[in-house]
């Protein structure tokens, strides 16, 4: 009596009736498998919210002051369908190019600019179109509107850059995360404190550095981190700013 042979599979031949079965529900097991990995995984990440380029606006045109310390700010002084006046706005160059250069010899002058806007919650950025069709100086020089001191906050938050969080992309975490918002701050986009607890109703505060100017780079270590901090904040227009104090912040395991 001749002894029942066990199926083989040769690369180069067709797959035995007897392992097709088998083949078939190992293929269903492992994508199952897969598929629920990913489910699981993308369980795991914070609900990044509604926020991302608001093309449905068109191309906005805005009438405003602007301001470069710490950063380029617009205090909008002309309403339209979409932006009312005395709303500020953070500016941004397309992708990761520096607008700061630009804009200068700007300073306190009224503008005219033209971009899109990106919007999450109370937050909002205008991504500068190029060339000159972004910037039109209208010769008028004019007055920044005075800040509001609000006084010293204990804070708990992360430090993002404020084009990803304002819905260029959703906010990340790890280091791919802190690297492309690094990226971002090295290109003049403005750091986003996100607190934890909403300040005067608003959760998002533009960050400068200790003297009111730009978030210094030797703290930028600190990017996509839970911290704790102690700071003086104040109002710009209807924009907090968080003045950090590089002796008053910390990581939070």
């Amino acid at each position: 009596m001749s002894e029942k042979k066990a199926p083989f599979f040769v690369g180069y031949l067709g797959v035995p009736k007897a392992l097709k079965s088998f083949l078939l529900k190992v293929s269903l097991l492992i994508f199952a498998g897969f598929t629920a990995g990913a489910v699981l995984a993308g369980a795991t990440q914070d609900d990044p919210g509604q926020a991302g380029f608001r093309f449905d606006y068109e191309r906005q045109t805005i009438t405003a002051i602007l301001e470069t310390k710490p950063y380029p700010l617009l205090y909008v002084t002309e309403s339209n369908d979409r932006i009312k006046a005395g709303h500020t706005l953070m500016l941004s160059g397309q992708d990761k190019t520096p607008i700061m250069a630009n804009l200068a010899s700007l300073e306190a002058n009224e503008v005219k600019i033209s971009g899109v806007i990106l919007k999450r919650g109370e937050l909002d950025m205008l991504q500068v179109a190029g060339g000159k069709r972004g910037v039109e100086d209208l010769k008028k020089q004019s007055t920044i509107p005075p800040s509001e001191a609000l006084g010293k906050w204990r804070l708990q938050g992360e430090i993002c850059d404020g084009k990803c969080l304002a819905g260029a992309m959703n906010p990340g975490r790890g280091l791919a995360h802190k690297a492309c918002a690094n990226l971002c701050l090295l290109a003049d986009i403005p750091p986003v404190f996100v607190s934890t607890k909403p300040i005067e109703g608003n959760e998002y505060l533009l960050v400068a550095g200790p003297d009111g100017g730009p978030f210094p780079r030797e703290l930028y270590h600190y990017v996509g981190q839970f911290l704790e901090l102690e700071a003086d904040i104040e109002k710009r227009g209807d924009l907090l700013v968080l003045i950090i104090d590089p002796a008053k912040i910390k990581a939070v395991e």
